[in-house]
């Protein structure tokens, strides 16, 4: 396995950088916009094609690297579905699987630091964002923060792991860069209380400054979602409605980006055709399904949101298939549309 922490000294944020071999998919956890530059220099170094760009949470003390690296590589964008960020490409929920070639997160709801925090967990290490630091655990004070919830996470899900578990946290003003699920029940002096009423009652007591990035941070991170309206503005676009218009007519054929897990989670658009978004550069290429079915019938792409598949309609028109449009607000606009869903 490929594995790199990457550290902001700005803002201390560790992001981290994974992947099963060299050549191979890799997804990154909490990218900071500043460092994005030296994230695709590494990546490139390694020989590794970003698939998955990961926010345990919507950071208040630096700009996301999520919307940057998607306009430079055109990797999927991901948070948990309490996030407010405007639009990412895929939403995670508790018990989820977050997977890449040959890697696999389960996905843990760990909310308390804010109401979006979210925790990764491999066979032998979790990122624990910041719900859990080392020696140390995230202040609960502003975006919808609750100690009460930040305790549950802490001792109901994430000291519940093996303690040889390592632990790997989304800040560290120390100099530490790892430590232990054992460590921290041991030595953590926060997690040293004897219930969830003294840990509320330490956390409601901190009394400590905003973070100084938190007015320029919080909102930029809250609108990363690709500009949509540029894609519709070129013609690309569909409503939900001119996409059920096309629902069984020869002339057209629908393309599910989403992943399986999703497609079951959230039902399916009758008819249409499933090409999860990571294999959609080689099914446009010559010998692919998509090449093959843009020769006589006009490509519909759609996904969660639409973020995906306004990148697909630009794909495709770069492989030189100008018979492509999406679908706007993906199955969700479909869904509020009332359009038929079955599964």
């Amino acid at each position: 396995m490929i594995f790199r922490q990457l550290f902001d000294s700005v803002s201390g944020t560790y992001s981290y950088l994974i992947a099963s071999r060299q050549g191979a998919e890799a997804l990154i956890i909490d990218p900071v916009l500043e460092k994005v530059d030296r994230y695709v220099k590494l990546m490139q170094e390694l020989d590794l094609r970003l698939v998955k760009a990961v926010d345990t949470h919507l950071h208040a003390d630096h700009v996301t690297g999520l919307g940057a690296l998607r306009d430079r590589t055109r990797c999927i964008t991901v948070m948990g579905e309490q996030s407010k960020a405007d639009v990412v490409s895929m939403r995670l929920s508790d018990g989820d699987r977050l997977e890449i070639e040959g890697i696999g997160l389960d996905v843990i709801y760990t909310p308390g630091h804010t109401d979006d925090s979210y925790s990764f967990a491999m066979a032998d290490r979790v990122f624990t964002g910041d719900t859990l630091l080392i020696r140390g655990t995230g202040r609960t004070d502003f975006q919808n923060g609750d100690p009460r919830q930040q305790y549950e996470s802490i001792f109901g899900r994430l000291l519940r792991l093996p303690d040889t578990m390592l632990v790997y946290p989304a800040h560290d003003y120390k100099g530490d860069t790892v430590s232990t699920i054992g460590e921290e029940r041991r030595n953590n002096p926060r997690l040293q209380v004897k219930d969830a009423d003294a840990y509320v009652e330490l956390m409601n007591n901190l009394n400590l400054p905003n973070p100084k990035m938190m007015d320029v941070a919080v909102p930029a991170n809250m609108h990363i979602g690709f500009h949509q309206e540029a894609v519709a503005a070129r013609g690309w676009a569909l409503s939900p409605e001119q996409g059920m218009a096309l629902l069984g007519r020869q002339e057209a054929v629908l393309i599910d980006l989403r992943e399986q897990r999703e497609r079951e989670r959230h039902g399916r658009i009758p008819g249409a055709v499933h090409c999860p978004y990571p294999t959609l550069a080689a099914e446009l290429a010559g010998a692919g399904l998509l090449h093959e079915l843009a020769r006589n019938r006009r490509l519909v792409f759609f996904c969660a949101y639409g973020e995906r598949s306004a990148m697909a309609v630009q794909a495709a028109q770069d492989a030189g298939i100008t018979a492509a449009l999406h679908i706007q607000g993906g199955i969700a606009a479909w869904k509020n549309a009332e359009g038929p869903v079955e599964g």
